[in-house]
C-alpha cells in the first residue's frame, strides 16, 4: 500500500556540504560572557554549552545516525498542499491494530524510535503478540521533512485533518491515534473529525485549562492544586517567543547552531526527571543532538514555532491582549482557541501522566471521553525517550480496552 503513485519511498541523505557548514559555524561561534554563579537559574550555562558544542563538532557522528533512521521504511506524500513525511512500520502480526503516533516540540518522529520494537512486534520483546501494533509516526506539518508549511492557518485542526487523511491513503478503516505535548492537542482532533475510524486517543503529557466554571478549583486535590500552581510558574519565555514572533526568532536560531542547541537542550533540562539533573542522564545525549541536528539541518526551527502561533496567539492572546506572567495559562482555558476544548470529545480516551506532567483530572474528564487514567512514579515529558517501557505498557493496556 506504500507504494502507490502518491506515497513516495524517502531516504535521509544530508548534503555533506551541510555538515560542513555545521562544522565550521560550530567552530567558529561567537561565545557571549555570563555572570558567576548563576548556574541554570538564568540559561543555559556557558561551561555545559561550549561542552556540549565541542561534542557535537568533534564527537558526534551525524551519518551514523542517519544511517539508523534509515533502517526504518519512510515515505513522503501530498495531502492538502502539505508535504507529510512519516515511518510506516507493519507488525508481523497480520491482525494488529493502526496506531498513528504523534510527537511534540521540540521533538520529531525520532522521539519514538524507542517504542517503535515494543509496539510494532511485541512477541520479540517479551510481550503478547496480541497487543502489536502497525505504526505511523509522522513529522507534524512544518517539523523534520514534513515542510515547507503549506501555508498560514496549520493549527491542531488542520493539521489532525491532513493525518486523518494519510491513515485513509494508508487503507487503515479503524486505528488508534497516540500523542504528547503538541500531538497531544491533535490527537484528540483527529478523534473529533473522525470518530467512526478512531478508535481510542491515548494521550501523556497532555495540558488541561479552567474555563471560568463556577467551583471549577474547589475540588481539586492537593496534587492537583500544585499542578496548577506549576502552570502558572513555569518559565515561557520560549512560548511567548514562539507563539508571538515566531519569525523574528527564527533568524537567529536558523543562523546560529550553538543557539539553535541552546534553546532546544534548555527544554530538555526543564522537562526531564530528575528536574535537577542534566538533560543527558535522562536522555543519551547523541539523541538530544540528533533531535537538535534536525531542526538543524532541516532548517525548521521557525516553521516548527508556528504552531504556537496559530494556537495561542491567533485565538487566546489575541482576544484578550494579555501576555503577563502565568495568565497566559487563565486566557489559554477562558478565552478559547484549539487549545481549550469547545466541545466534549466522544472518542475513548487514555491519559498517562508522568512525575513532570501537569494535567488535571477533573478538567481533562470535562474534555474528553477519558475511560483510563494512569499517574506514573517516574518519567518526565519525553516519555517515550525517558522510560519507553512504561509508554508502551499503558499503550497496550489503554488499546485493550477499546479495541
Amino acid at each position: 500500500m506504500d507504494t502507490q503513485p502518491d506515497i513516495r519511498p524517502f531516504r535521509i541523505d544530508i548534503p555533506q556540504i551541510q555538515l560542513d557548514d555545521l562544522t565550521a559555524r560550530l567552530a567558529n561561534t561567537r561565545w557571549p560572557d555570563e555572570l558567576p554563579g548563576v548556574g541554570w537559574d538564568r540559561g543555559v550555562p556557558l561551561a555545559y554549552l561550549k561542552d556540549l558544542a565541542d561534542y557535537w563538532r568533534s564527537g558526534y557522528d551525524w551519518r551514523v545516525q542517519e544511517a539508523s533512521l534509515n533502517q526504518h521504511p519512510q515515505y513522503r506524500t501530498v495531502i492538502d498542499g502539505q508535504r507529510l513525511h512519516f515511518l510506516h512500520i507493519r507488525s508481523p502480526e497480520a491482525q494488529a491494530t493502526p496506531l498513528i503516533l504523534l510527537h511534540g516540540w521540540p521533538g520529531g518522529f525520532l522521539d519514538f524510535l524507542d517504542v517503535i520494537g515494543p509496539l510494532s512486534d511485541p512477541g520479540s520483546h517479551g510481550g503478547d503478540p496480541a497487543d502489536a501494533f502497525h505504526l505511523v509516526i509522522p513529522s507534524l506539518p512544518g517539523f523534520g521533512f514534513s515542510t515547507p508549511l503549506a501555508g498560514p492557518g496549520m493549527g491542531g485542526a488542520r493539521m489532525a485533518g491532513v493525518l486523518t487523511q494519510l491513515m485513509s491513503r494508508l487503507g487503515y478503516d479503524r486505528y488508534g491515534v497516540q500523542g504528547y505535548d503538541t500531538g497531544s492537542w491533535v490527537a484528540p482532533e483527529m478523534g473529533k473529525q473522525d470518530p467512526e475510524r478512531v478508535m481510542g486517543v491515548h494521550l501523556n503529557a497532555m495540558i488541561t485549562f479552567p474555563i471560568g466554571a463556577e467551583g471549577e478549583m474547589d475540588a481539586l486535590t492537593e496534587v492537583e492544586q500544585r499542578r496548577w500552581q506549576r502552570m502558572q510558574n513555569f518559565n515561557d519565555g520560549y512560548l511567548q517567543c514562539n507563539s508571538k514572533r515566531p519569525q523574528t526568532v527564527t533568524y537567529a536560531l536558523h543562523d546560529s547552531p550553538v543557539g539553535q542547541l541552546a534553546w532546544i537542550v534548555e527544554k530538555f533540562k526543564e522537562l526531564t526527571d530528575p528536574e535537577d539533573g542534566l538533560p543527558e542522564e535522562s536522555i543519551d545525549r547523541d539523541r538530544i543532538l540528533t533531535d537538535v541536528s534536525l531542526y538543524w539541518l532541516t532548517g525548521t526551527s521557525g516553521s516548527a514555532a508556528q504552531i504556537y502561533y496559530e494556537e495561542i496567539s491567533a485565538n487566546a492572546w489575541a482576544e484578550t491582549g494579555d501576555s503577563g506572567g502565568g495568565a497566559e495559562a487563565e486566557s489559554w482555558g477562558e478565552n478559547g482557541g484549539d487549545w481549550a476544548a469547545t466541545a466534549r470529545g466522544t472518542v475513548p480516551t487514555g491519559v498517562l501522566v508522568s512525575t513532570h506532567d501537569v494535567t488535571i483530572r477533573p478538567w481533562a474528564e470535562r474534555d474528553h471521553n477519558v475511560v483510563h487514567w494512569t499517574e506514573l512514579g517516574r518519567g518526565g515529558h519525553f516519555l517515550a525517550m525517558e522510560a519507553p517501557d512504561l509508554l508502551a505498557d499503558d499503550v497496550r493496556r489503554f488499546f485493550r480496552k477499546v479495541r
